[in-house]
């Protein structure tokens, strides 16, 4: 096990209490991104668009795939792993090497150095010209590195300033380095936080590690929650756009999550993701290994809703590898090998990356219109009806992807107010070259058994046979078609139909979040 291995000369900031500076005060003051509760403080959330938010918080999140559900169909990241050591020890965690195909946090397939890492990311950004943010997330903790962490970014900075930076993190460094965050113009972090209950927090964190020594238990909670909290106000008096990541314990922090939400809310967060416990037994963790059960698909979305009330969720995460590369739900780590790399004559053009990127934008403006223009035939519509739609798709928005290679399904709810992405399920692949998977459809139809329809580009018949036995419409007319605007047309045709009693709307019942899904590229 890693302890911190690694210290930095920082200017330690502590105790600090100042105001929100003019930004967040535009966020707070902004129609779209106010706040009801709490200190008044904002959260613009993650499905919103250019008019929902001030022009300068705009720039900073439409590109940003974990920071805009919109950007997440069309922009790219990826993480470094530079940061091994790691300053607590979570009962959901196993950092693990070499694990090709776990897709998790703390998993990575090689550890890098910071050279290694700024050219992997020129090798990258050459290739993959919309990825636009580059984390450092792990394998450990980055500001438990925070030489390897802060020298990484140096790199990265001189040679492709045009890409975001950001950072993840436990938090209970994170007041010793916020200058320092700002002053690499890190714009960008995500503090893991599961409680504010240290009797809570005893249950998921058995040590900490901190000012040299080992904590444990209600004490070490009691620290690692007062100085996630400071991070958190420390970094969005400074304008620094905060992300929450809390995972969902059934029977240990469910219900308290909603409390978190509110103070992580009053304290300046921008978004908050509450993600599924990850628990499988071959993982090794102390969850896993006791039998500690993850959230079902309707549990993790219920707790979702009711914290929305309160701040806007983010629903689009993909409870990324450490090492990950691509768009969100695919992995394209296995491309760029160190090995790989140094083999590449990288030539990074920014001014193409430029006109790439502007192509995006007028397909994702496209998209939007297209969505609006779908929207006003339902103006005027009066019903309590909602459904769950599946869809297959690769990314730009559009319903693009075969149902036998597809590695995840998209889930959005439609109602009279529109198409909202709610999730995403993770499967198994069905098609296995030339022949289907009977044992992997099964899986597929229990990740999607909430879903009363299933948007594909492309079918086979004995797929779609078993899915309409089990009360899931497979759909394959909207091929090619952008997502929203094709659940909106197909919702108008499945109202007008319950209005006429040809179908009876009926709840469907609950689904099954899947561990341990392969999503690593072949």
């Amino acid at each position: 096990m890693d302890h911190l291995v690694e210290r930095e000369d920082l200017e330690v900031v502590v105790g600090e209490e100042s105001a929100l500076d003019d930004v967040m005060q535009k966020i707070a003051e902004h129609k779209g991104c106010g706040t009801t509760g709490g200190s008044g403080k904002a959260s613009c959330g993650s499905g919103a668009g250019q008019g929902d938010m001030p022009p300068e918080i705009w720039e900073k999140v439409k590109n940003h795939p974990c920071y805009s559900e919109e950007a997440h169909h069309h922009y790219a990241r990826m993480h470094v792993a530079v940061a091994p050591a790691c300053n607590i020890q979570c009962n959901y965690c196993n950092r693990k090497y070499d694990c090709a195909n776990e897709s998790r946090p703390g998993v990575v397939s090689e550890r890098l150095t910071p050279e290694q890492a700024a050219k992997k990311v020129l090798a990258v950004a050459s290739t993959i010209p919309q990825m636009t943010v580059l984390g450092i997330a792990g394998p450990g903790d980055p500001l438990a590195n925070p030489q390897k962490t802060f020298k990484t970014f140096e790199l990265i900075s001189e040679v492709a300033p045009d890409i975001k930076l950001c950072l993840s993190t436990n938090g209970l460094a994170l007041p010793d380095h916020v200058d320092t965050i700002q002053r690499f113009n890190v714009d960008h972090v995500t503090i893991t936080i599961n409680m504010i209950d240290p009797e809570i927090g005893a249950k998921i964190y058995p040590w900490i590690f901190w000012n040299h020594k080992r904590i444990e238990g209600v004490e070490a909670a009691r620290i690692l929650s007062e100085r996630q909290l400071q991070g958190l106000e420390m970094l969005t008096a400074r304008g620094i756009l905060c992300k929450v990541n809390s995972v969902m314990i059934p029977g240990v922090n469910d219900e308290h999550l909603v409390e978190v939400n509110k103070a992580v809310k009053s304290r300046g967060a921008f978004l908050h993701n509450i993600m599924p416990l990850i628990s499988a037994p071959e993982h090794g963790t102390v969850f896993g290994l006791n039998g500690q059960r993850g959230p079902s698909a309707q549990e993790l979305k219920a707790l979702q809703d009711s914290c929305e009330g309160e701040m806007n969720m983010m629903r689009h995460c993909r409870q990324c590898r450490a090492d990950a590369v691509g768009l969100l739900g695919e992995d394209r780590s296995a491309e760029f090998t160190t090995d790989k790399i140094m083999e590449m004559e990288v030539n990074y053009d920014s001014e193409g990356r430029k006109a790439y990127q502007e192509k995006v934008e007028q397909e994702r403006q496209a998209k939007v219109a297209a969505k609006a223009a779908e929207l006003e035939d339902l103006a005027g519509e009066m019903s309590d009806v909602k459904i769950l739609i599946a869809v297959a798709t690769k990314g730009s928005g559009r319903v693009n992807e075969h149902f036998g290679h597809a590695k995840e399904f998209q889930i959005y709810e439609v109602s009279t107010t529109g198409a909202k992405f709610v999730g995403h399920r993770r499967v198994d692949l069905y098609c296995q070259g030339g022949f289907g998977d009977e044992d992997a459809l099964s899986t597929v139809i229990r990740a999607i058994n909430d879903c009363h329809a299933v948007f594909v580009a492309k079918i086979g018949g004995c797929p779609k046979n078993d899915l309409m036995k089990a009360g899931i419409d497979p759909v394959d007319k909207y091929a090619m078609e952008y997502i929203e605007q094709s659940a909106i047309a197909y919702f108008k045709d499945y109202l007008a139909k319950v209005k006429s009693g040809e179908i009876e709307h009926a709840a469907r019942g609950d689904a099954s979040i899947r561990q341990g899904a392969l999503i690593a590229a072949e």
